[in-house]
């Protein structure tokens, strides 16, 4: 019985459909990954401030739309009941962040309101959202 003669040649591996597989793993969860950003607030035209920073422990959100509508976490809201919603909100002996987004072309007035209203609750402290210019 004989048997084939080994071949000279060295094997090789071929790494091209590894590497196209890769990136093509690499490319999808890249994608996925721009669809997973999410925007917690409404859409607004914010005005700009040269001393506009970023604030981590934002937890509670007020909106204030260019008709004049308010929104709590996204929820309307009457002004009237603004701030018994958010002392209900509030963390007991704790200082909870209020960031008021209200669009540029929005009565001072009113924003003026909302901000009496939110400083009559206790363990609250305010920002005013800016785009940073």
């Amino acid at each position: 019985m004989r048997l084939p003669d080994e071949s000279d040649n060295p094997l090789e591996i071929n790494i091209v459909p590894m590497i196209d597989l890769v990136f093509s793993i690499l490319a999808f969860f890249i994608i996925s990954t721009l669809y997973l950003t999410r925007s917690e607030g409404l859409p607004v035209n914010l005005p700009t401030a040269a001393t506009a920073e970023i604030q981590r422990q934002s937890t509670i959100k007020v909106t204030i739309n260019p008709n004049g509508e308010i929104r709590l976490n996204g929820q309307l809201v009457e002004l009237q009941q603004l701030r018994d919603q958010v002392s209900s909100m509030v963390v007991p002996n704790s200082e909870s962040l209020v960031i008021i987004n209200a669009d540029e072309t929005v009565a001072h007035g009113r924003v003026v309101g909302v901000m009496d209203s939110l400083r009559q609750v206790k363990g609250v402290k305010l920002a005013i959202a800016a785009e940073r210019s």
